[in-house]
């Protein structure tokens, strides 16, 4: 009952609710006959010396304080110590097992000339059982709570992790005695709100980092876990897609350059998680959050650069699934990356890379199972003169709107009311090609539930916790059907409108400034194997050319492309062509050059 209390309390604590509110809840809830304990003594998640204070059989998880271990040790002046480096960030499949944090360690560790910041997600599919086991909790009832399988497999990934790593059970058990106490709180409820959502997903960051950063102790090598909403990481109160705000930099700043300066050790820091700057609860920053984190600790101490680990060679010029010739891209702008990103391909979220972009930091993409490789380099600018196509990107199951105007040629306002509409109803386009009176667009699917309609407090994820993926897909769509209806219907009172489904975007990256060499050398490849192309756009960033075309055509067109462009020796041919040009320009500008063997 003890640990119940304790763990209740500090639930209230992560919500950022108060304590004696809690409480006074809580006795109503016992009085309705809820198996839910009062909450009896405070306890915090300290993010680098972690002294959580469990009851009875929970045990005590406690890591270094860094100012606490230099008092005690009497040392007042450490002299200057070297400073911090780079950042490393490593996705939840990086540290999915046992195996995996061993290899991640080795990989730091083979670096002896950097002084990394390590950013970790949690292991690897921790996160998706979290929201599965809290969504069936809403319906299961409290007292079944322990039969979830989702919390079953949670438990069994984290302490059998910490057994084959030779490290004390106590560095996970209350973290996960306060998970069940949590969701039993939901059962109770029979409610899962957006601000205990992220509360609840914050389990797999807090426990990962813990067990990485124990290993690393274990091993010889000094290290400090840290919660990023325990150093600094101030966001807006928009749970589950908060922004970093301003207030960040300095205070995660201060925080581990304080911290390196009186004890060196390497920070292991959560990924994705803030804290509310109103509720004071925890926050996550949405997709990307852990790259966000990466970038914004990069920004915040103003490091070399900052790397992130995946389980490639850095950004490749197609999707390797779509055409096995995919080669790696040395480097990219940030506006490549972005336009990647936007259009499918497996980089860094555009929003994740502005801190980076605003400080000037270079990102490095590299592969975790091929430490050597050089990866990507992101950076603001790079030397476009050699650059004819950077990467092909392929966006499948769009739709297309063909929107033409019933009024009279030269209609003002066209444009303006039917983007009004899009703007009205919450669907943002991917790409358009307008006229004076017409307008081409694509609408991806995934961007058109109503936000109403998809909350996980909703009805439908209940639906979905109870019954079987194909009725999760039925009904998700009929929730786009009927928006798109919705959409249709309010444009066909200004326009004549025709909507084409089963649609892909070809989005070819590189140096617009040589787009009619691109574009010759594509329809070129097109026209040759019968694809006619239904729309094309370049995007305003002046990196990215657009083409829709059928779904059915859209691989088959990706490889022919990317074989014409990168496996026959175009870019080649290319730099021949600038060769010659080069030399006309100055046979005609009168100069003579000679060249003496």
């Amino acid at each position: 009952m003890a640990a119940a209390a304790a763990a209740s309390l500090r639930i209230a604590a992560r919500l950022g609710l108060d304590s004696a509110a809690v409480g006074k809840k809580q006795r109503r809830c016992r009085e309705d006959k809820a198996r839910f304990s009062v909450p009896a003594a405070a306890c915090r998640r300290k993010g680098a010396a972690v002294r959580c204070q469990r009851a009875a059989g929970a045990g005590i998880v406690e890591m270094k304080d860094a100012s606490l271990a230099a008092e005690q040790k009497g040392v007042t002046d450490r002299g200057a110590e070297p400073e911090l480096t780079v950042v490393m960030k490593f996705g939840g499949s990086s540290v999915a097992s046992a195996d995996r944090m061993r290899e991640v360690a080795d990989l730091i560790l083979s670096f002896p000339e950097e002084r990394p910041v390590v950013v970790l997600s949690a292991m690897g599919k921790t996160t998706n059982k979290l929201l599965m086991a809290g969504e069936k909790a809403v319906s299961c009832g409290v007292t079944n709570i322990l039969e979830l399988d989702e919390l079953t497999f949670i438990r069994e990934l984290h302490l059998g992790t910490v057994d084959e790593l030779g490290l004390d059970r106590s560095i996970v058990s209350g973290l996960l005695d306060e998970l069940e106490q949590l969701l039993k709180g939901i059962a109770m409820m029979k409610e899962l709100t957006l601000r205990t959502r992220d509360y609840l997903v914050s389990f797999g960051e807090c426990m990962s980092t813990r067990i990485f950063a124990a290993l690393l102790n274990k091993a010889g090598v000094n290290a400090r876990q840290y919660d990023a909403f325990d150093i600094g990481f101030i966001t807006t109160d928009d749970f589950t897609n908060a922004d970093i705000l301003e207030a960040t930099y300095p205070a995660v700043a201060k925080r581990l350059h304080g911290d390196w300066i009186n004890d060196p050790a390497i920070p292991i820091v959560t990924g994705f998680l803030g804290k509310g700057w109103k509720s004071g609860a925890i926050t996550t920053l949405g997709r990307g959050g852990s790259d966000l984190t990466a970038t914004t600790i990069g920004k915040a101490l103003g490091l070399r650069e900052i790397q992130v680990w995946k389980d490639v060679d850095g950004v490749l010029t197609c999707d390797p699934n779509i055409h096995s010739k995919a080669v790696p891209v040395p480097y990219l702008t940030f506006d490549e990356a972005a336009e990647l990103a936007y259009f499918g391909a497996q980089v860094l979220h555009p929003q994740s890379m502005r801190p980076a972009r605003d400080g000037d930091i270079p990102v490095r993409v590299k592969n975790s199972y091929n430490r050597r490789a050089p990866g990507t380099l992101i950076t603001n600018a790079r030397d476009m003169s050699k650059t004819v196509l950077t990467s092909i990107v392929l966006k499948s199951n769009v739709k297309m709107l063909d929107i033409v105007s019933t009024r009279m040629l030269g209609q003002y306002g066209f444009l303006a009311k039917v983007f009004s509409i899009f703007e009205d109803l919450g669907i943002s386009v991917d790409c358009v090609a307008t006229s004076e009176v017409s307008i081409s667009l694509t609408l991806d699917p995934s961007k058109m539930w109503s936000h109403e309609l998809i909350q996980p407090a909703n009805v439908g994820f209940t639906i979905f916790s109870r019954y079987s993926l194909p009725i999760m897909r039925y009904f998700l769509y009929y929730i786009e059907y009927f928006e798109l209806d919705d959409l249709i219907e309010e444009l066909e009172k200004i326009a004549v409108v025709r909507l084409l489904q089963h649609r892909s975007i070809i989005s070819l990256i590189g140096n617009v400034k040589r787009s009619s060499l691109i574009l010759e050398k594509a329809f070129n490849v097109l026209r040759r194997h019968g694809v006619n192309v239904q729309m094309i756009s370049q995007g305003a960033s002046k990196v990215n050319i657009s083409l829709v075309v059928h779904d059915s055509e859209a691989k088959q067109c990706v490889q022919a492309l990317h074989s014409a462009f990168f496996e026959n020796g175009f870019l080649s041919e290319v730099d021949e062509m600038d060769l010659l040009h080069d030399t006309s320009t100055m046979l005609s500008n009168g100069t003579i050059y000679s060249h003496e063997s």
